[in-house]
């Protein structure tokens, strides 16, 4: 039979007693404390491991969140700013187009007046554009149009507030022109293609080469004389043929134009200069629509 309950707390107590008063008077227990302090430290990591894993994710977590928002709304941002250059580069397009037609306007001696190309058409048997003006602005049928590169066409029908319009490249068209380096006098045909024209009756001889430019010739009263029409782009001098083959570049970039100038020249007339080339055509002629 072992000692009673009371015996055995009267003991534990002395005995703290004793530990206690002989680590104040000696320190004898630290040597005890840090190794037991040595043996516990890996269950303390061990167990504090997942409050600083839990808390490191949180963390992380908030940081990625963050950072996907923040990407998300520099994205818009960007997104915003490109939308903005865009239209910052067409309004300065724009600009640069108006300061062109501007400033031809200021060196033209004829009266003109600015339209806007409502639609194109550049079917390659049927080269037209519609604009803004009509007969209620003082449009006319036959009224010549040019932009500020080169003549663009001339007005075939004219309503009350719309106009169309037929452009140098339709094939039905033919502009009596002249050769600015030489003064040779040619006809211009429209092939049906914006970028392309034809001269028609140069005889193989004659000076032309590319690179030339050619202008209104004044002749048949329709066009206003020295206004640029095209460039010269080819030149084939066939041995056999009449005449060379040569081909020219319009300057006005009929598929690309969004303003364009009506002329009123001093005598306006009747009806359009539509001239249907044939091959045995010398001079111009005339061929009301």
């Amino acid at each position: 039979m072992g000692p009673s309950p009371a015996a055995r707390l009267a003991l534990l107590a002395l005995l703290s007693i004793g530990l206690m008063w002989a680590d104040h008077r000696h320190q004898h227990v630290e040597n005890l404390r840090a190794a037991l302090a040595l043996v516990i430290y890996p269950v303390q990591v061990a167990v504090d491991v997942p409050v600083q894993a839990t808390a490191w994710l949180s963390e992380q977590v908030s940081t990625h969140q963050q950072l996907v928002a923040e990407n998300r709304r520099l994205r818009e941002e960007q997104f915003r700013l490109n939308a903005l250059m865009l239209r910052f580069e067409a309004l300065e397009e724009e600009n640069t187009r108006l300061r062109q037609l501007l400033d031809t306007s200021t060196r033209l001696r004829d009266p003109l007046m600015i339209a806007e190309i409502m639609s194109v058409d550049l079917d390659p048997f049927r080269q037209q554009i519609i604009i803004n003006r009509g007969r209620m602005h003082g449009a006319y049928p036959g009224q010549p149009l040019i932009n500020a590169q080169g003549v663009v066409g001339q007005v075939l029908e004219s309503h009350p507030l719309h106009s169309v319009v037929l452009l140098i490249s339709d094939p039905s068209h033919a502009l009596p022109v002249l050769v600015n380096r030489t003064g040779l006098r040619t006809l211009a045909v429209g092939t049906g293609s914006p970028d392309r024209l034809e001269l028609r009756h140069i005889p193989p001889a004659e000076d032309v080469e590319p690179g030339d430019i050619i202008s209104t010739s004044g002749l048949g009263g329709r066009f206003p004389a020295d206004y640029p029409v095209a460039e010269i782009t080819r030149v084939e001098r066939i041995p056999g043929e009449a005449f060379a083959h040569v081909e020219a570049r319009p300057l006005a970039r009929l598929d690309r134009s969004r303003e364009v100038l009506l002329l009123t020249p001093a005598a306006q007339p009747d009806a359009p200069e539509i001239v249907v080339p044939t091959d045995h055509l010398t001079e111009p002629e005339e061929v009301l629509p």
